[in-house]
């Protein structure tokens, strides 16, 4: 997975993490939840915060 690959991401987090708390979660611990995903594999530095927006936008809308 790379950072695009965002509803990729959202679902991987989601099974990893059933019960997170996505709403209030801070963008550096979202990261490096990322970061960890086994599959995971992108350049940390390619990263930004519109990026996690949407990585945490696609991960609410996977879990409703």
């Amino acid at each position: 997975m790379k950072w695009l690959n965002i509803e990729d991401i959202a679902e991987a987090l989601e099974e990893k993490f059933p019960d997170g708390d996505i709403i209030n979660i801070r963008f550096t611990e979202l990261k490096k939840k990322i970061l960890d995903l086994e599959g995971f594999d992108d350049e940390e530095e390619r990263c930004n915060e519109k990026i996690l927006e949407a990585i945490q936008a696609a991960w609410i809308e996977e879990r409703s």
